[in-house]
């Protein structure tokens, strides 16, 4: 996780502090409105969209991972079911399937009650952690959707996190 210079302050917007870690690590970007931005990721299997937007009344951070993913009719039964056994594996956000508009979705929402100030790194660890939940994840859905897999051996495919050293 890399070091983001930035100034804290009370005043500061969370999605300032999400451009600041964009532009950080050089994503593309674009700042949607003063409480939404949006950015490309790119990762190992491929480019993911990510927005965050903030709620002053709920005090949330949200953020949401999208890529494209349209999948065979008959298959969606098999998608739905490594959905809820892949959800079952990940504490810090969850995986939905969104039909119409064919995206396969990450999605988190960070609680920042009684004008609490999240840090770069914090920020950066949550758009780190849902790229790193869409790599791993990826293959299971491929396939269930378009393999002979079934749900259970198609989640065995996702790679876990190394723990230790060899």
């Amino acid at each position: 996780m890399a070091q983001v210079d930035f100034i804290h302050s009370d005043e500061i917007h969370p999605i300032d502090i999400v451009e600041c870690v964009a532009a950080h690590h050089e994503w593309d970007f674009d700042r949607l409105a003063e409480d939404q931005i949006a950015m490309s990721v790119e990762g190992l299997w491929r480019n993911y969209s990510v927005t965050l937007a903030w709620s002053p009344r709920e005090e949330v951070l949200r953020l949401i991972c999208t890529f494209d993913m349209d999948p065979p009719v008959d298959k969606l039964p098999s998608l739905y079911e490594v959905l809820n056994l892949t959800n079952d594996q990940v504490w810090d956000g969850g995986f939905t399937f969104w039909g119409p508009q064919k995206l396969m979705v990450w999605r988190y929402g960070l609680v920042l009650s009684g004008d609490a100030i999240a840090a770069p790194e914090q920020i950066d660890q949550m758009i780190r952690n849902a790229i790193e939940s869409c790599e791993r994840f990826y293959p299971c859905f491929q396939l269930a959707c378009w393999g002979d897999a079934t749900p259970e051996a198609a989640l065995d495919i996702a790679m876990s996190e190394a723990y230790g050293r060899a």
